[in-house]
This record gives C-alpha cells, sequence and structure tokens, in this order.
C-alpha cells in the first residue's frame, strides 16, 4: 500500500432538471485519482451500516481504492447538494450533522495497521473540521504517520460552512509540524493563518510565507479558477506550471486532483518542476469530467502534458 487517506465521503446530489447522485470527498477523490494513475492506495472512514454506506464503499472499490472502514449503527451518510449556473458552481448546500465519521472516536482506528507498507499520507482541513473526535483523530493520525516514517501531506480546504477561521486556525496550526507538503490557496492561507505575500495576493510570496512560517518542506499553491495553474516553493526555490485553459463542465474535485497528481508524481520520484506540471494537468482535467472523482487515465494526462487540446479529439 503506497497512499493512506483518512476522511469522509457523502452522497453528492446535482440539482438539475433531474437529481443526480454520485459520490465524493476530498480524501477519497485522492485516493481514487492515485488508483487510477497505478498508486496502490486506502481510504480510511466510518460510516452507517445501510445501503447509501455500502454504496459509497462500493464506489471507493470500484475505483481500486482499498476502503478500510468502520461500519456503525450510529449516524448517518452526509449529503451535499450542489446548485449549477451553465459551467460554473453557483451554491453549494451541505446537510452533514451528525454524520457518522463525525462520531468518530480517538483509538478507534488502529494506525499502525492501517500504515503498514505504507509510504504516503494525506488529510485535509475538513476532517478535523466535522466535530471535535474528528479533529482529535486527525491528530492521532498524524503522529503516528511520522512515527511510521511516511511522508505527509495536508490539503487546508477551509470550509466556511463548517467552521470559524478562528477556530480553522486553533485547531489546525498545532498540526503543522507533522506536515511535509502543505497544499492551500492563497485566500484559504489569508483567512486561516492571516498570512499574505510581501506583494499580497502574489501566490509565490504566500508559498514561501507558508513555509518559513511552519517549516514545511514544500507549499504548493493552486489557482482553481481557469486558467489552472498552481506553484510550489521547495528546496529553496519555486516551481510553477503551465497554465491550462479549459472549457470547464465541473470544478469541483479540481484541488483533490491536483493533490493527487502531486502525491503520485512524488511517489514516482518526478522532481518538483515535473511533479507541479503533472498536478496541475490533472486538475485541469479534472474541469472536464463531471461529479467529484478524477476519472483519468494515465495516456490522457500525459497527452496534455504533450500540448494535446482539452477539446474533444475527433
Amino acid at each position: 500500500m503506497d497512499l493512506v487517506t483518512f476522511g469522509e465521503a457523502m452522497v453528492r446530489l446535482d440539482l438539475a432538471s433531474t437529481l443526480e447522485a454520485c459520490v465524493g470527498g476530498s480524501e477519497l477523490n485522492v485516493a481514487v485519482l492515485a488508483a487510477r494513475l497505478g498508486v496502490t492506495s486506502r481510504w480510511v472512514s466510518r460510516l452507517p451500516d445501510n445501503a447509501l454506506g455500502r454504496m459509497i464503499e462500493a464506489r471507493a472499490r470500484e475505483q481500486g481504492v482499498d476502503a478500510r472502514v468502520e461500519w456503525t449503527a450510529d449516524g448517518r451518510v452526509g449529503l451535499y447538494f450542489v446548485e449549477t449556473g451553465g459551467a460554473r458552481i453557483s451554491s453549494v448546500l451541505y446537510d452533514r450533522a451528525g454524520s457518522a465519521i463525525s462520531r468518530v472516536a480517538p483509538g478507534s482506528v488502529n494506525w499502525t495497521s492501517v500504515f503498514a507498507g505504507a509510504r504516503w499520507y494525506h488529510v485535509s482541513g475538513i476532517t478535523p473540521a466535522l466535530s471535535d473526535g474528528a479533529a482529535k483523530v486527525t491528530a492521532e493520525s498524524l503522529a503516528a504517520a511520522k512515527q511510521a516514517r511516511l511522508t505527509v501531506s495536508y490539503d487546508l480546504n477551509y470550509r466556511s460552512k463548517l467552521w470559524s477561521a478562528t477556530q480553522a486556525c486553533a485547531a489546525q496550526e498545532p498540526l503543522m509540524e507533522y506536515v511535509d507538503v502543505l497544499s492551500t490557496t492563497v485566500e484559504d492561507a489569508r483567512v486561516v493563518f492571516g498570512i499574505g505575500g510581501i506583494d499580497g495576493d502574489d501566490p509565490t510570496e504566500v508559498a514561501r510565507a507558508l513555509q518559513k512560517r511552519f517549516e514545511v518542506s514544500a507549499v504548493a499553491i493552486t489557482l482553481r479558477d481557469n486558467p489552472v495553474a498552481a506553484v510550489i516553493a521547495a528546496d529553496g526555490k519555486v516551481y510553477s506550471a503551465p497554465r491550462f485553459d479549459v472549457e470547464s463542465v465541473d470544478p469541483i474535485g479540481a484541488g483533490d486532483a491536483f493533490v493527487g497528481g502531486l502525491i503520485v508524481s512524488r511517489l514516482e520520484h518526478r522532481g518538483w518542476d515535473d511533479a507541479v506540471r503533472f498536478a496541475t494537468a490533472t486538475a485541469a482535467l479534472k474541469h472536464t469530467i463531471p461529479g467529484d472523482f478524477c476519472l483519468v487515465t494515465r495516456s490522457e494526462v500525459d497527452q496534455l502534458l504533450r500540448g494535446a487540446s482539452l477539446r474533444v479529439s475527433r
């Protein structure tokens, strides 16, 4: 097992002329893309033992992810509703209070077993935002991952509908000591940690400021709007990717696709220059795919990196 992720997955309902349901969640999205690109991946979560919980597990396994689930009779599956306006997401409504994973308790996951043979661990700021218990288990998992000598990545992923900026900072600042690779946006860095570069919103300056403050090995700043782009501060340098102009069908999950592509690249021992290009390509491709999962193949990513258009190939 190369990669382990931990977090919530929900049922996503798209509000259109017909109601379409799919499965999604930040850490599961990362595991799915990694698995599709050839990295053995495990997703750890807690789900109710009912039809919706079993559906989520099945969707993960269909994509080649090893779903390590704690099944429970209490709690529920979280839902979220997406309303689209053309190619843009106009609103997202969460219905996730009381979800099974929000009731996770410290000591309930055998992290030694979960991390056996793994090389990388990933979690995002959404997980500790779910509840005090989830925050404690997130901290527990990060400490265990470092003890197991895994590389740890963390996506700040601030969600104002889950907690305040003050709460997010207080809970996550202590977690940064365990993090090797931090991924975020300029906006989230400013809102949660009050960090801006010398030039304000310049992503290079924000990446360097985050790296200096938390002493992490690498910081990735994604520009998730169109055109898709990113920068990474690592090894005393800043690496940037070419911009990909995309015809966006669904931007949800593009940040997760970036993280997944970055993890795959680093596990394959690519340098940061190649890694940021590969990760930005996977994020760009996600914009063209409906639903949370980035359902791409290695050849599609390689074609884009060779200069192929994101338009339909005829």
